[in-house]
């Protein structure tokens, strides 16, 4: 793991959390904030950790989950660059409530908790993002409890696909990587499960795979 400092003001304004942050406020965080290069696999957290720091993707993408003493996972989240996580501990002080692992190399930026809290009371638009991101990610908690309960392994399939789908170029296309592995774990299915559906979706024309992403056809 690569720490350092150096941040630069154009690293911090392309972070959509801090766009409307003056360039004085950006300068000083730039030399409390730490600049971290984690490689694939690295286990950023642990639940149970105490909550020391805040932290923001520049790139790369990890995941949220939990584990049970039989080491069977549920993925919580997977994020990606300009997006953020540990903020419930900076909020109300609680340890950590989940694992986080990079998926893929990451950038990250590590702002301490009391620069972060400093952060929130002295500057509005930094609040309302962090206010309306937790309650976009409730929302998107209540869909999935929502779908856990009311649809099939197939709905449930289709619908995470089409919440992790972006329009480019005229078509529907799943932007991240997702293995069937991490499918299953995100709808409370198993492996081979999810396979299948898979399988029945392309078969039946709904999804193709192209160049290792997923595309979504119009029905």
């Amino acid at each position: 793991m690569q720490v350092g400092r150096g941040l630069s003001l154009a690293t911090l304004r392309n972070v959509p959390m801090f766009e409307r942050v003056p360039d004085t406020e950006l300068e000083h965080l730039a030399r409390v904030a730490c600049y971290r290069k984690v490689p694939r696999g690295t286990t950023i957290v642990r639940a149970g950790d105490s909550t020391d720091s805040f932290y923001i993707l520049i790139s790369g993408s990890i995941k949220v989950l939990n584990s049970d003493e039989e080491g069977r996972e549920v993925i919580l989240a997977i994020l990606g660059a300009g997006e953020f996580f540990g903020e419930m501990g900076v909020i109300d002080g609680s340890p950590r409530s989940a694992d986080v692992l990079a998926i893929e190399p990451c950038e990250l930026l590590v702002i301490a908790k009391p620069d972060f809290r400093r952060m929130l009371t002295e500057h509005a638009d930094v609040a309302l993002y962090l206010m309306r991101s937790l309650v976009q990610r409730l929302r998107e908690a209540d869909r999935k409890i929502e779908s856990l309960a009311l649809m099939d392994v197939f709905g449930r399939v289709a619908n995470l696909l089409l919440e992790f789908s972006e329009v480019q170029e005229g078509r529907r296309i799943v932007t991240r990587k997702l293995t069937k592995q991490d499918i299953a774990k995100m709808i409370g299915a198993s492996r081979e499960m999810v396979s299948r559906v898979m399988k029945d979706l392309e078969t039946s024309g709904y999804i193709e795979i192209q160049d290792g992403r997923i595309v979504l056809n119009e029905t």
